[in-house]
This record gives structure tokens, sequence and C-alpha cells, in this order.
């Protein structure tokens, strides 16, 4: 941890500190005066998590989606289908269980990030545009930005070999 003083002026000192940890008061007294601003402007944002867990036989977690929905919208920050579940529809079915919940939830669109080496290929086969490109993320590679419009549907049949449960 480094403590630089700075002084913007004689009436009001400040000490700035770099860390790299932190505890979760100090992120809401920073993320606070945002949010509070934000709804000020465009209204409550409905923030909202969304978790799709894949159990296997014993019921321990072995993958899933993280992410949230949000100002109409559904971000996807993680997915991880296990290896051996891959090219078996899992990650399509995840993908259309958080999309229909995200419909659901009044979402109008969806939007995503991967790397070059993970999954832009996918993600385009379930719909997904690139809208967004951050190259050398990390060194020698891309990191892609995707969006995806969500249409109202009926819920189709779920992959048979993939039962889900809701909570």
């Amino acid at each position: 941890m480094q403590r630089v003083s700075l002084s913007l002026t004689a009436m009001l000192p400040y000490t700035l500190t770099i860390t790299d940890s932190a505890t979760e008061a100090q992120r809401r007294a920073i993320d606070g005066p945002l949010l509070a601003f934000n709804t000020s402007q465009a209204g409550p944002s409905q923030s909202r998590p969304l978790f799709i867990l894949v159990n296997d036989a014993t019921n321990a977690v072995v993958g899933g989606l993280w992410g949230y929905t949000g100002y109409e919208w559904l971000f996807t920050q993680i997915l991880i289908v296990p290896a051996s579940l891959r090219s078996r529809g899992v990650g399509t079915e995840i993908m259309r269980l958080a999309e229909h919940e995200a419909v659901n939830r009044g979402c109008h669109s969806a939007w995503l990030d991967t790397h070059e080496f993970q999954a832009r290929g996918f993600y385009e086969r379930v719909g997904y545009m690139c809208f967004g490109e951050l190259p050398n993320y990390p060194t020698g590679f891309s990191r892609f930005f995707m969006r995806k419009a969500l249409v109202p549907t009926a819920a189709a049949p779920l992959v048979p070999h993939m039962p889900h449960r809701q909570t």
C-alpha cells in the first residue's frame, strides 16, 4: 500500500492511497455517489443478479453463467461449460435460459465480452454481434465486446440431457 499526500488547497487536504485490497464499505463509498448520480439521470437500474448453475451428479457446481440484468440489458460476466459437456448443447441452453429470464425481467438486449482465445465463435453462433475490440488485451490477443437483441418468444423445450431447476 502506498500513501501519497496531496493538498489541492490549504482548505481541502486529501490523502491518496494506492492498494490492491479494499473493503466492501470502501467500495460502496466510491460507487455510491456514482450510482446516485446515474439514478438521478437515467432512473433506477433495476439491477438483479442472474445465475445459472451447472451441477454434477453430486450436486457440486461445475460451471454455469454469472451475470445480471439492469437498465433493460442482460450482461453475461462469466460463462463456463465444463470440457466434458462442450459441443453437447449445454452452452446454448444456458444462454437460452439466461436470455429467456432476461426477457421476463423486461430486457430488450444482451451484451458480454470474450477474449480471442475464448468463445467468440460460440457467441456468434447463438446470435451475438461484435461491436468493439480491445487489441492486445492480453498482448497478442484481442478482447471482443458483443451484443444481441432479445426477442420475446415462447419457451422452447429444454435440451433433454440438461435438466434445470429454478431456485
